[in-house]
């Protein structure tokens, strides 16, 4: 089981900041919407937690955070994180985390595949923990699209995307302290993403993805 280290994971507030308990801003305006190809599209909204440094801290001691192993040609390896997942009959560590949910499902009704139902958590625990390039996979069929929204919590890190099959296009987004990101569209099918390493000293985040059911 992690183990956490505080001094790896302070965070000072804005001095501005007034709310005594993490808090969602609203979705409005404020969300930036960028077309992609094929049918893709990314929402950005930075900082959408207010006093997200509570809520990063509340999950990394709270949440019974597991690693994993898979096989990886022919050998078993370690996932380069640790990982958390709730849905159905689990409930979330966090209060918060059920009306993210709630209010991103309402605020994309009546997109395909916007019926958020499972919350997956990562903790990447420093610079050597990543995700390798991928699209989250879509049960029932390939011409299905899907919502994924991820919420990053704590030391900001680097998410890429770019097209399946190659492509000029790329995109580079560093995320963390409450920020949001939501592909939705073809993005899983036609797009993929992933969180590199990087040798910059860096200390925690928290990666919290909204999914339907049948996506991970």
């Amino acid at each position: 089981m992690f183990v956490y280290n505080t001094r790896m994971a302070m965070f000072q507030g804005s001095l501005f900041d007034t709310a005594s308990e993490p808090r969602l801003r609203p979705l409005d305006r404020a969300v930036r919407r960028i077309p992609l190809s094929g049918g893709a599209w990314i929402d950005h909204l930075p900082g959408w937690v207010e006093r997200a440094e509570l809520l990063f801290e509340d999950l990394v001691g709270r949440v019974e955070w597991r690693s994993e192993a898979r096989m990886m040609f022919d050998r078993t390896v370690d996932v380069p994180r640790l990982m958390a997942s709730y849905g159905g009959d689990v409930p979330a560590p966090h209060p918060l985390l059920d009306e993210a949910k709630s209010t991103l499902t309402q605020h994309y009704r009546g997109l395909p595949g916007a019926d958020l139902a499972t919350i997956g958590l990562c903790l990447y625990r420093d610079g050597g923990d990543s995700v390798a390039w991928h699209g989250d996979t879509i049960s029932g069929g390939v011409a299905e699209d899907a919502l994924v929204a991820i919420m990053s919590l704590g030391w900001r890190r680097r998410l890429a995307l770019r097209p399946k099959g190659g492509g000029s296009r790329s995109l580079r987004f560093e995320l963390g302290e409450g920020d949001l990101l939501v592909m939705g569209g073809s993005c899983q099918r036609t797009w993929e993403h992933s969180v590199p390493k990087t040798t910059r000293r860096v200390g925690p985040r928290v990666s919290v993805q909204f999914r339907p059911l049948g996506v991970r």
